[in-house]
């Protein structure tokens, strides 16, 4: 049978750097995604106004 060890301390530090990692990412992410959506809405208003 395979031995399975109990979680650590260092591990335990891996998986909280690990998930925080993942955050800082997500919080990008969606920054980034936010701002492109806002980019377009201004652009096809713009192209409503001016362009009618």
């Amino acid at each position: 049978m395979a031995e399975h060890s109990s979680p650590t301390l260092s591990s335990q530090v891996d998986l909280d750097s690990f998930l925080a990692d993942r955050r800082h990412f997500w919080v990008g992410f969606t920054h980034f995604a936010f701002w492109v959506a806002a980019a377009v809405a201004l652009l096809l208003i713009l192209m409503a106004i001016f362009l009618v």
